[in-house]
């Protein structure tokens, strides 16, 4: 009987071995992982953590008017989103469909109506959210190029588009709060949709493999050769921020990228031209090639142009009004025209 007490203490002991020893090569393997990296600054997380919540917690302290902000809005929104909010050229109108009994309820009512669009104003429920998006991303050739003060200004004139606050109104961060209570949609919010109220279980209903099963799954996600092109060259209609992912499209990419580039080329980069201008496609505005062959030739198209991008105009090529554009020296203004004028 000893024999077996004896025999059992020994093999109890040879585990309570080998799990420490599991443990151990566990606790080893933890701690190489968590020497990777290092803690991020305080700096870096300030940089990050940008964010405004609809509790308005990460809001900055600031103020800005309605006029104020009609100037920024004049200067660097409305020709992609109209002087008034209202445009559907481009985007989606952010103004409209709003009433004074919507304001007073807080349901805009013609969420369910007959209204043909749903505009930005219809939609949204927290001011915090406007705000927060402006900041983040607009204008779209220039994001976060706008300081606190200029997405209050700018925040203020669209509420007061919508008729959410007179046209004397200061918008600051000790009145936001207050505004809060007047947004249209401000009780529209619902959990019966999507993955709301989020019980846990999948959205998929497959059944495990018991037979035949393949050894290894491959997992592939790649877009067919002949859709590639389908939308023309993706490259060139995206804001650049960093290194893109993905197989190249056109062949000609790397042929037109090595050339060397003309200084009023630079010049249209530099000042954000190719945000409403392309090449030889009409984005927002007309095509550089179009332009090329309506003045070319004609004697004073030099300095009828260059006039125009100076005081910027509307009306010759489309609804969409050009921004002026005072701040551009004359000599890079030249440049531009010349190169657009005269290139091949």
């Amino acid at each position: 009987m000893s024999m077996w007490a004896d025999m059992a203490r020994v093999l109890a002991l040879a585990a309570g071995c080998a799990v420490s020893a599991a443990w151990a090569g566990t606790a080893d393997t933890t701690a190489a992982r968590a020497a990777l990296g290092r803690t991020a600054t305080a700096a870096e997380v300030a940089a990050w953590d940008i964010d405004v919540r609809p509790d308005f917690q990460g809001l900055p302290k600031g103020s800005g008017t309605v006029s104020q902000g009609q100037k920024i809005w004049d200067g660097k929104c409305a020709s992609c989103h109209g002087d008034f909010g209202e445009s559907n050229e481009v985007f989606s109108p952010i103004v409209g469909g709003t009433t004074a009994d919507d304001v007073r309820t807080g349901r805009v009512a013609a969420m369910t109506g007959n209204q043909p669009y749903r505009t930005t104003l219809m939609k949204v429920s927290t001011v915090s959210t406007l705000w927060d998006y402006i900041h983040r991303a607009m204008p779209w050739n220039a994001p976060r190029s706008l300081n606190a003060d200029d997405v209050y200004a700018v925040t203020a004139y669209l509420l007061n588009l919508g008729e959410i606050v007179p046209a004397d109104f200061t918008l600051s961060d000790a009145n936001i709060a207050e505004v809060q209570r007047k947004m249209p949609n401000r009780n529209g919010m619902t959990t019966n949709h999507g993955m709301w109220p989020g019980r846990g279980r999948p959205d998929t209903r497959n059944t495990a493999c018991m037979k035949d099963c393949e050894a290894t799954v491959k997992v592939v996600s790649a877009m067919p050769a002949y859709a590639r092109d389908a939308h023309g060259d993706l490259s060139q209609q995206q804001r650049g921020f960093g290194p893109t992912r993905g197989v190249a499209a056109l062949t000609t990419a790397a042929t037109v990228a090595s050339a060397p580039v003309a200084p009023g080329a630079k010049l249209t980069g530099q000042y954000q031209c190719m945000a409403c201008h392309a090449l030889d496609r009409k984005v927002v505005g007309p095509s550089f090639s179009d332009i090329a062959s309506k003045y070319r030739g004609q004697g004073d198209a030099h300095a009828a142009l260059e006039r125009k991008v100076k005081a910027g105009g509307q009306g010759a090529w489309g609804s969409v009004p050009m921004p002026p554009q005072p701040q551009i020296p004359d000599s890079d203004i030249r440049a531009m025209v010349g190169w657009i004028l005269e290139a091949k």
